[in-house]
């Protein structure tokens, strides 16, 4: 898998062992039937989307008609575009947890997202920030319920709280891209609390990998940069900051606009961490849980490789 769900679900140490139902040529008739009977209403697109490029196409037919537009893409999910003045977001949320609560069993899907987007005509409509994601709860435990089961705090940032359906979650803070997600890292820094601090910066994905936005990509590169260059020197001697990702989407790829399959960085970095130490190629994304629960002293039976052994000082 090369999901947003399977991806965060690896990396907190839970390994998927049956694979989400794609829909390659759209969802079943007799589903998306069902789905419109349940809401009442009908419905526009049923196909594999990119999410900006239907909202031009069928954006103005559903501001005419008030069907919701349904899509998908190579990934797990059913996503759910309307206008924010047509259908207003508390709709299009129940629309969701109705849809979320259809697609399991034989039509299990990852995750059921929430778009809506505003503007006047296709010319200029855009999704807004207002974005929300509906997962199934994990198949296991994972390191975010072993570390609140042992009294640790779990800070969610970004559409982490979404991901993991809010298990294992005591605080979550939920931002409009990465400027609020790295002004929320950087207000975490500075704060007192004992466990993890789980941080997404949705843009590098949603706004520039999927867009093959190459110039925003680097963009949003440098403005990270800029915020390590604050951060850094901020960190105490009992931190340990991570930067690592839940799967590919490289800008550069063309031939679709899907993730792609490809290594992600695993850096590590704290007062108490061993220098220039080079890792390798590390099999699986769970040796972020592994490494995180045995830095924070909590026993679990994750999957993973603990590097933590290999690299303190």
């Amino acid at each position: 898998a090369k999901d947003t769900t399977c991806g965060h679900w690896e990396m907190a140490g839970v390994i998927m062992e049956r694979p989400f139902q794609t829909y390659p040529n759209g969802f079943p008739k007799e589903l998306i039937s069902e789905f419109e009977r349940k809401i009442g209403r009908g419905t526009l697109g049923n196909c594999v989307a990119s999410g900006t490029v239907i909202i031009q196409q069928l954006g103005d037919e559903h501001v005419r008609t008030g069907k919701p537009i349904i899509y998908t893409s190579a990934d797990s999910v059913f996503q759910i575009a309307a206008h924010e003045q047509v259908i207003p977001l508390a709709d299009l949320y129940a629309m969701c947890e109705t849809a979320r609560a259809m697609l399991v069993g034989d039509n299990l899907v990852g995750r059921v997202i929430a778009r809506p987007f505003e503007g006047t005509c296709r010319k200029d409509f855009r999704r807004t920030p207002r974005r929300h994601d509906y997962s199934l709860l994990p198949p296991g435990r994972t390191m975010l319920n072993y570390l609140s089961a042992a009294g640790k705090d779990v800070i969610a940032v970004g559409k982490i709280n979404d991901i993991f359906a809010g298990s294992g979650i005591t605080k979550s803070f939920p931002t409009s891209g990465n400027a609020d997600g790295q002004q929320r890292l950087l207000n975490l820094v500075t704060t007192d609390f004992d466990g993890l601090a789980f941080i997404n910066l949705v843009d590098f994905d949603m706004l520039y990998g999927h867009r093959r936005d190459i110039d925003g990509y680097a963009e949003a590169a440098s403005s990270f940069d800029k915020t390590l260059g604050h951060l850094l020197p901020m960190l105490r001697s009992e931190d340990l900051f991570i930067i690592t990702a839940d799967h590919g989407c490289d800008p550069a790829y063309t031939r679709t606009t899907d993730h792609t399959r490809e290594y992600v960085p695993f850096l590590l970095y704290g007062k108490e961490v061993t220098p220039d130490t080079a890792l390798g190629t590390i099999d699986g994304f769970g040796a972020v849980a592994a490494t995180i629960c045995s830095y924070l002293g909590v026993a679990s039976a994750l999957c993973g490789t603990d590097v933590w052994p290999d690299i303190r000082l």
